[in-house]
């Protein structure tokens, strides 16, 4: 599976799209399969602030 990771503090260019492994549901836990997902201004302020 691929995602988008950000590994550190800065602009778009941080973005790297890497494989993953397929993700499995624990004990008592449930696996949804997500389409489509929103980022809102406080995401991209979070991951681009310095601390």
């Amino acid at each position: 599976m691929r995602a988008v990771q950000i590994t550190e503090f800065g602009g778009p260019e941080v973005l790297t799209v890497v494989d993953v492994p397929e993700p499995e549901a624990g004990e008592r836990r449930t696996l949804h399969d997500v389409s489509a997902l929103g980022v809102n201004s406080a995401d991209t302020h979070h991951a681009l602030s310095a601390n």
